[in-house]
């Protein structure tokens, strides 16, 4: 799935969290002594010039190039200051952005056609060069950022990551401005799995791949092609970005965009008093936000959902593979039974005043894929069925404590994890927590305590023994694959579920015959139904994305995935 790390760890972000394709109205309305408090957006005229402010609850990581951040916080960045070889539009169609393209009639062969003139924040011209560059970058062995499976379904791409080739083999340079890019077999979604980010070729000349990471061009100095440009960061409070006056869509209409910390139990005062403009809330603060009369709220179906993992492995760097090598959770029984003690409806209404839907699938409902609701078993909240389903795989109580052995009589224990930010996190972790002890599954909060954001990414990507089963989100982006996720040797597939249907089905649903779209479908909804009786993870909700936006604010534009859609043209109304 795309714009996945981007959006959620967006992730985590996300996951950003994952954002249906229909928006709510620019203004809410709320009765008060009777009478209507009207939050519509003033109507008085735009200036030019002026900052504003974003608002996000966690710090960014102050990692400004795509290709290594892992951070949602750092995505909300880049997507003021990058630009994309294509965009997503309201319908989740790919549109061409910086570069148009042609499919041969092999479907193999993508030829890319760039814009012209399009320069970056240093006043170098854009070319082909420049995304030719990102794509060799991510395929070379000495880069150990997440990317590499945006290029790997290149032709030639896995024998340059394996040191075999110098050049990926799919890629010819036309000219400055075109480039065709051959894959290795025909997939549907070829040109969605391809890496969007060019790279400035020439910012980074003379920096080893090994060093790019950590350099002062990609942390201190950055250099993009969108609408606004770094300008001053200050670790672990906020980023200063400054308009970019050459930008190849025109001239933004703000001077300059702060993105903020903010704590969000007081995103409400920030509001009041002008601190913040924009900002993702959290369903506990719509409430209050909406009593403001300088704030709308808006709301809409996203692409983002929430769910447990569970370990089943770790991956082996040195291959780019999963291997399944942990054997708590083998019993689908057992798995079942997890989801089953969880009453998600109760969780959504208290942690998330009911701003969610509980989901039995791990695509959200905005995609045309996703399998419709009767054709899923619901895991509607039943402790007994969860504990008739432990005692057939044969978890049982044997030493009268309460809590059950496992088959073989050992003791059973489960460690799970939880990062940490508002107050509403620590009750979520102990509510799950305590369905499972419920049930007689002794659980224990890894680590004794919220563990602190970017930490717990490093602990899962780094398959951290503490964490069997953990608490994520995901932002799918606009892609309805769910490969990049789930897959077996997905990097993103932090439970590290190999399974062999999975992968046969995944696979089907890219493949040539994935070209009908009735025969995709039912691919997808078979997979689901299979997600849906393995359960190797346990999907939890699909959350509602909501906003606090300042009325002064005009210009934002909210669809599925998110809120940064021609942030050129945002622009201030006093």
């Amino acid at each position: 799935m795309k714009k996945s790390a981007l959006w959620s760890f967006m992730l985590l972000l996300v996951m950003a969290l994952f954002l249906a394709a229909c928006n709510s109205d620019t203004s809410t309305q709320e009765k008060e002594g009777g009478k209507e408090k009207d939050n519509s957006p003033t109507t008085s005229e735009a200036k030019k010039g002026g900052v504003v402010t974003f608002g996000t609850d966690q710090a960014p990581e102050g990692v400004f190039d795509p290709a290594y951040a892992g951070s949602v916080v750092d995505g909300y960045i880049q997507n003021f200051t990058m630009e994309g070889i294509y965009d997503v539009n309201d319908e989740l169609e790919y549109i061409p952005n910086l570069a148009t393209w042609e499919i041969s009639e092999d479907k193999l062969t993508y030829t890319f056609s760039f814009k012209k003139g399009v320069k970056w924040h240093n006043g170098e011209e854009l070319t082909v060069d420049d995304w030719v560059y990102a794509l060799e970058t991510l395929a070379t062995p000495e880069y150990e950022g997440p990317r590499f499976n945006y290029a790997e379904d290149i032709k030639g791409a896995k024998a340059k990551k394996e040191g075999k080739a110098d050049k990926i083999e799919g890629i010819e340079v036309v000219d400055p401005y075109t480039v065709k890019i051959t894959f290795e077999k025909v997939k549907i979604n070829n040109l969605e799995n391809l890496w969007n980010y060019p790279m400035p070729k020439k910012h980074y000349e003379g920096i080893a791949i090994k060093d790019l990471e950590e350099s002062k061009q990609v942390r201190e100095n950055p250099v993009g092609l969108g609408p606004f440009k770094v300008k001053k960061v200050v670790d672990g409070e906020y980023s200063e970005l400054e308009r970019f006056d050459d930008y190849w869509k025109g001239k933004p209409q703000l001077d300059g965009v702060i993105v903020k910390v903010i704590d969000p139990s007081l995103a409400t005062g920030a509001f009041q008093n002008g601190e913040v403009d924009i900002m993702n809330i959290r369903p506990q603060s719509v409430k209050e936000l909406s009593a403001l009369n300088n704030v709308r709220i808006e709301e809409t179906t996203g692409v983002s959902y929430s769910y447990i993992g569970l370990r089943f492995g770790h991956r082996d760097k040195a291959t780019l593979t999963n291997v399944a090598d942990f054997d708590k959770f083998k019993s689908k029984e057992l798995r079942q039974a997890l989801l089953y003690a969880i009453n998600r409806p109760a969780m959504i209404d208290a942690f998330l005043e009911g701003k969610a839907e509980v989901a039995n699938t791990v695509i959200p409902r905005a995609f045309w894929v996703a399998a419709e609701e009767s054709e899923l078993n619901d895991y509607k909240y039943n402790q007994e069925k969860a504990k008739e389903l432990l005692k057939a795989a044969g978890y049982v109580d044997k030493d009268g404590d309460g809590f059950v052995e496992d088959p073989n009589g050992k003791p059973f224990k489960i460690s799970f994890g939880h990062y940490a930010g508002p107050a509403a996190f620590e009750g979520r972790a102990q509510a799950i927590i305590q369905s499972w002890n419920d049930i007689g599954v002794k659980t224990e909060m890894a680590t004794g305590t919220l563990i602190e954001f970017n930490l717990y990414n490093d602990m899962k990507d780094n398959d951290d023994a503490a964490l069997e089963a953990f608490f994520g989100s995901w932002s799918t982006g606009s892609d309805p694959d769910p490969s990049g996720l789930w897959g077996n040797h997905a990097e993103w597939n932090y439970g590290r579920w190999v399974d062999e249907q999975n992968q046969k089905l995944l696979d089907k649903g890219l493949s040539e015959e994935a070209f009908d779209k009735d025969k995709r479908m039912k691919t997808y909804v078979k997979w689901q139904k299979y997600f849906n009786e393995e359960v190797p993870a346990l999907p939890l909700w699909e959350n509602l994305d909501l906003y606090g936006i300042n009325n002064r604010l005009q210009g934002v534009h909210i669809n599925a995935i998110g809120f940064q859609t021609d942030v050129h043209k945002w622009n201030i109304k006093e």
